[in-house]
């Protein structure tokens, strides 16, 4: 069959496989950075490859995870600043796992655009192979999407999907969470990526524009700041349970604050009681409050406030399991207590310094 001379092109209705091509090939140097044992594939076939016994496992029970990076996307598509969001991709999932007790292991990511702009992508992708290479995890593959019509200009939006493992019977949380147990906090990053449709409603009623000078971070912009990547803690907590046997339980805080996801790993005979007094509150999380007038209650179930982990541990091993943490890097910080359950997941105590 003759091609019709005026027929329309894949190209001209908007997608461009060139521009994937290209992009391709822009990022296998970034997938090759991530390699571990177990991984040790091209990017470009139909499917990833991993290796269970080369990474060292005898006896595997698999985790997996998969989050986005919500609309913390809008803050980088509009202040023009993509290198990062890939870090906070990575860090949604793998935080996930490891507070299961697993290591990660591998990650495929997606990535939908209405135009494909190669560079761009390639930003997007070298934030992505960074957090895999904090996490110690294998960038396995991807897919990139080229949507005209459903994303406009210049936007775009990405989902994470991770895998780790753990040895069976090493699972967390442990069964023999006790009243007395201690509530260490893990200190975050800043926003990491929860809350943002609040954040740009703050930054909007503000007046401020991205390229602003930050009023809560010296020498940054306000769209730098806001930009600062999620934290990984992978190596630390894995370093932790590994080598204390200490951690009982974890909770990523994330969507939902305090009140949402601590509660999740409890069991249902036992509350948090945390001193919030003792929670050293990033000045991010003061400039939101005043100036978008929020409420105390609704910054805890909306933002980590500064604790971006909360670990359970037995009150004798609390010193070790700190200490092991802060020589892997970790701020953290003793914030309470595991106390009976008589209504509320979470207790406070003291009041928040915002």
């Amino acid at each position: 069959m003759s091609d019709r001379p005026n027929g329309l092109t894949y190209a001209q209705a908007g997608v461009d496989i060139d521009a994937g091509n290209a992009m391709v090939e822009k990022i296998k140097p970034l997938v090759r950075s991530t390699r571990r044992p177990g991984a040790d594939g091209e990017i470009g076939g139909f499917g990833g490859l991993f290796d269970l016994r080369a990474a060292g496992f005898v006896d595997p029970v698999l985790v997996a995870a998969n989050d986005g990076v919500g609309t913390k996307v809008k803050v980088a598509i509009e202040s023009g600043r993509h290198g990062t969001v890939g870090i906070d991709l990575v860090a949604m999932c793998v935080n996930d796992l490891v507070v299961q007790g697993a290591e990660p292991l591998f990650f495929l990511d997606y990535f939908a655009t209405g135009k494909l702009d190669p560079d761009q992508g390639a930003a997007i992708v070298g934030g992505i192979a960074e957090g895999c290479r904090q996490a110690g995890c294998a960038l396995i593959g991807g897919e990139t999407a080229e949507m005209p019509g459903l994303y406009q200009g210049g936007d775009y939006d990405l989902a994470g999907f991770a895998v780790g493992a753990a040895e069976r019977g090493q699972l967390l949380p442990t069964d023999d969470v006790v009243e007395g147990d201690i509530l260490l906090g893990i200190a975050s990053s800043g926003l990491h990526s929860n809350g943002f449709s609040l954040v740009r409603r703050i930054v909007a009623q503000s007046g401020l524009k991205w390229a602003d000078k930050a009023p809560f971070a010296v020498g940054q912009t306000l769209g730098e700041a806001l930009l600062e990547p999620t934290r990984i803690y992978v190596r630390s907590i894995l370093k932790a349970i590994r080598e204390t046997h200490g951690i009982k339980a974890l909770a990523h805080i994330t969507g939902g604050g305090f009140p949402e996801n601590i509660p999740r790993v409890l069991p249902k005979d036992f509350a948090a009681e945390l001193d919030l007094e003792e929670i050293d509150v990033p000045p991010v999380f003061s400039w939101l409050a005043r100036t978008g007038g929020v409420a105390p209650a609704e910054m805890m179930r909306t933002f980590n406030c500064g604790i971006g982990m909360v670990t359970v541990v037995a009150a004798g091993q609390a010193a070790q399991v700190a200490a092991v943490l802060q020589a892997a890097g970790e701020t953290v910080t003793p914030i309470g207590r595991i106390v009976p359950r008589r209504d509320a997941g979470v207790i406070y105590r003291g009041a928040l310094s915002l």
